[in-house]
């Protein structure tokens, strides 16, 4: 069986964190995008791309590993356990997906919109999707 990555709404993403224990939800944005904009109340932050270098986290996989045999996604199930992903818009989210699975990873999940969802026509966000504009829990720092 090859592990493909599925795509949730935001809502989707919600339920299924309320309804599966084991289901963790990783947020890959930018630490001062996790920081400052915001972030799902909950969320875990593994950075996929990040200041000084914006480069790929050469270390992902490991850190999101990490995140998984920490109690969160218990060691037994550490490459099933659904692992929810959230960018901004959903792309940069996809890109680590795809990562997780060419590692072994099992249950990976896309949020659609992300937590910011797309520009709109007056170059703003979360005024038409995202985790935000749909109402679900968020803090900032």
């Amino acid at each position: 069986m090859v592990a493909e990555i599925k795509t949730l709404t935001p809502d989707q993403a919600w339920d299924k964190l309320q309804g599966d224990p084991r289901a963790v939800l990783i947020d890959v944005r930018s630490s001062m995008e996790f920081l400052f904009v915001g972030h799902p109340k909950g969320s875990v932050h593994v950075a996929w791309i990040d200041a000084p270098e914006w480069t790929v986290n050469p270390h992902f996989v490991t850190e999101v590993r990490k995140v998984m045999l920490g109690g969160v996604g218990l060691e037994e199930h550490a490459n099933d356990a659904p692992v929810l992903l959230i960018c901004r818009s959903g792309k940069r989210s996809l890109e680590a997906g795809k990562l997780l699975i060419e590692n072994g990873f099992l249950g990976i999940y896309n949020i659609a919109e992300g937590f910011e969802g797309e520009l709109d026509e007056s170059h703003h966000r979360s005024t038409g999707g995202g985790w935000r504009f749909h109402g679900l829990p968020w803090e900032q720092c």
